[in-house]
Order: C-alpha cells, then structure tokens, then sequence
C-alpha cells in the first residue's frame, strides 16, 4: 500500500537539474518548484511567470526515474495550452535533445528517455472537448488558466485521471471570481490546510522582472476591479461577470406547447466551430424549449428548426442572419415561418445582452433548474466583460467557449422587452458597480 504521505517516485534535484537547462526560476517560482505537495494550487497575476513555472515544472517531473510516464497540459483551449507545450518543445530541443525519442507535431506529443531509461509522454490537451480527457491515467498534470474551466472539467474529467496512478496536479491560473478553484486554493491555506494541497496567491509585482513603472501603468488604465483581479491576482466575487444571481431565476423547467399560447424564439446559427442554438419563450417569459446542435448541413437544421417552431404554435423568430445566417433565414421564410432578420453588430449585440442583463436583474425571466439545462445556466454564468489591449470593455464568452446560447436566449428575450413586468420592482437587485461600468462604455 502506498504511504500518503511519502513520495512514491524519487525526485529529482529540481535546483541542479533547471541549472543544466539555464532556468532561473524567481523566488515565487522555486516556492512552487521546492513544494513536494499532490496538489499545487497557484493564483497568481498576468506576467507573473506561470506559463514558465509549468513548463519547466513539466520538464522536471518528466525526466523523474520511472518505468513510464504520461504527463498532460491541459487548458480550455488549444492555443492556451500550447503557451506551455511549444516552451517545453523549445527546451528539450536547445538543451536536451539527446534524451529526445520522438516528437509528434499533429498530436501535440513529446516522447523523452527519462533518468531510468523509461519513456515519458508528454501531451498537450485542450478542455474544449472533454471526451478528449478520458481513459488515460495521469503521473502528472498541469491545468493552464484552470479558473477558466467549468467546474464538471476538473471534477469529472481531471481530477480521476490522477487516482489509479496517485498522480500530482499543478494548476495554475489568473483568479476568476470564487469558484472551483477558489475551493482548490482555500484547501491549501491556514487555518485547517489540507495535507495534500499547497497553494500561493502571488500579484504579478512579485516577479521581480516586471518593471515597476509598468505595473503603474495599468493601475491607470484598468477599472480598480480588473486591476485587481488581472494583476493584484485577487479573489473578487462576481468581478467580470456579466449576469448575477442566474440561479435565482432558474427555479423553472422545459414545458411542452400549449394550444393558444403565445410563444417566441431566438435564433443564433452556427459559424464553423459554434453550435446552431434554438430558445423558445412563452408569455409568461419562461423558457421552455431548448435545442443545440451543430455539423448539420442547412437542410437539416432548416428542417429540426421548422419542426419545433410549428410545434410551439408557429413561434416567432429572431433570427441571427450575419454571415452563415442569411442562407438559414431564406430557407425558414420558405418553409412559411414567421421569423424576423437580427443583424449582429458590435452595438446590436451589446443591446441584446443589455436587455437580458436588465431582464435577469429584475427577475422578468423564468429559466429551467440548473440540473434540467447545465449548459444554459454555466454559459451565462461563464458570460464576462473583459479589457482590451486597447483599454476597451467588451463583453462575451471566455476564450475557448461559447457564447451561442446567450445570444439565443438574448434574441428570444428582446422580443418580450416591452411588456409590462411580471415581478414587483421591489424584487429587483440593487446594481452591480461592474455592470455599470459595463453599460457606461458598451454604450459610448
């Protein structure tokens, strides 16, 4: 039986060996480099260095004495995840390529002889097909930008790949308000701290090779809070998010049509990567129907979409026509829908989210439980305002994810805009200082 509390593999002298390969890690990073801890939890501010300290925190455990190893950086995409892996790539070939075995571009795999004479594996994965994470057993594992990731990635897909291996964890990430791993990080700290867990919260200043001046410069530009967040690497409930108090509508569920009700849709149609989504609201402003789906040719989704509108008494559509858009709509005019062009604009799009932002505050709308639409519910709850290297605010999904549903239920919610409120005013939330800010410059 395995000693939880004693290493199960040698460790290799990580001092001596980031010597060899010319790193010199910062004093935040040797904190988390010297931590023999399962699980490593590191908030931290942008530029503090993370990408690096997981790179070569990723070397080191490679070249571990072991048999076999399988080692995985995972982010909530691609181009996140490769940040780490092409640094990885970068050194095995400058300073370590005779312990190379082979490197497979396509699959984003590194094969190195490690000092046991086994094999370990690196790979890069992104989070934005979870499939993708099951099956392997993990050694270790680094979770790049890890606050980004929906709960249920690390919960149901992660952190089991690390059990019939005891595997190790280093995740590391900029925080993102107070969620999963929030959780994480508290687990690691005083006054009851897991044994398992260490965990740092490091602003971006304590790497010493940020200059200070710059620094200064962005507590200039940014809102106090995105300062905060993105530099100061704090822990700000609710900082950056469009909706709050989703859960607080979602007390409604899915209804099949009822003959002489009144129902309207909003529409937003797939571009390459992102899903068609159909949303279906009754004049109470319940949602009551959902579909999503995407890699289905224009007839096929003409037809799924004519099928469940003439079910819920020839509702009325809102119809996203940029781009892909126009083709869809035509088809739906000939097919003898009643269905209405959106066109999206930067302006366009912000009034949708406006509306549904104010709708959502005043309880106006009924959303299904959470357990009945889990993606609806985390897409709005993911649903951000963010800066711009420009000093800009825009507003929309995380980088990696989707923001189809939103628009959907944005479009089907601008229709019912006008009518009288069904809540009393007293029921409305007192507004967020974020989402003011966000209105201010959204409507500039």
């Amino acid at each position: 039986m395995i000693d939880a509390n004693k290493d199960p593999i040698p460790r290799i002298n990580r001092a001596a060996f980031f010597r060899d390969i010319g790193y010199k890690p910062h004093p935040g990073q040797r904190a988390v480099h010297a931590s023999k801890k399962r699980y490593r939890v590191v908030a931290c501010g942008s530029r503090w260095g993370k990408s690096v300290c997981a790179a070569m925190e990723t070397l080191a455990s490679a070249f571990e004495p072991r048999e076999c190893a399988m080692i995985w950086v995972v982010a909530p995409t691609y181009d996140l995840a490769d940040r780490i892996y092409r640094q990885i790539e970068l050194k095995v070939l400058e300073r370590l390529p005779h312990r190379l075995i082979a490197k497979k571009e396509a699959e984003r795999r590194i094969l190195l002889r490690n000092l046991a004479g086994g094999v370990s594996e690196i790979r890069a994965k992104s989070a934005d097909n979870p499939d993708s994470l099951l099956g392997e057993g993990l050694d270790f594992l680094v979770v790049d930008e890890a606050s980004r990731l929906r709960p249920r990635i690390w919960n149901s897909f992660l952190s089991q790949r690390l059990m019939d291996k005891r595997g190790s964890a280093l995740l590391i990430s900029t925080p993102r308000s107070k969620g999963y791993f929030y959780d994480l990080y508290r687990r690691g700290q005083p006054p009851d701290p897991d044994p398992d867990y260490a965990s740092w919260n490091m602003p971006s200043w304590s790497n010493p090779m940020l200059p200070m001046a710059d620094i200064e410069a962005e507590r200039r530009r940014l809102p106090d809070a995105a300062f905060r967040q993105e530099l100061g690497a704090e822990f700000i409930e609710g900082a950056g998010a469009v909706f709050h108090g989703i859960r607080d509508i979602a007390v409604g569920e899915f209804q099949e049509p009822v003959a002489g009700e009144r129902y309207v849709a909003g529409l937003d149609l797939a571009k390459v990567q992102d899903y068609t989504v159909l949303i279906i609201i009754n004049s109470r402003r319940e949602v009551v129907f959902y579909d999503r789906f995407h890699r289905l040719d224009w007839g096929l989704q003409t037809a799924r979409i004519v099928g469940a509108t003439s079910r819920y008494q020839r509702a009325q559509i809102l119809c996203d026509v940029t781009g892909v858009g126009d083709p869809i709509y035509e088809e739906l005019c000939r097919a003898g829908c009643r269905v209405t062009p959106y066109a999206f604009t930067s302006r366009s799009k912000s009034a949708l989210v406006e509306n549904l932002v104010v709708m959502c505050e005043q309880r106006r709308l009924v959303l299904p439980r959470a357990e009945l639409w889990p993606e609806g519910i985390e897409e709005l709850e993911d649903f951000q305002y963010s800066v711009t290297d420009a000093g800009t605010v825009r507003s929309g999904a995380p980088s990696g994810q989707h923001d189809d549903i939103v628009m959907a239920l944005g479009l089907a919610a601008w229709q019912v805009r006008a009518e009288r409120p069904q809540y009393r005013i007293s029921t409305v939330r007192r507004r967020d200082p974020h989402i003011e800010a966000l209105r201010q410059r959204l409507w500039r």
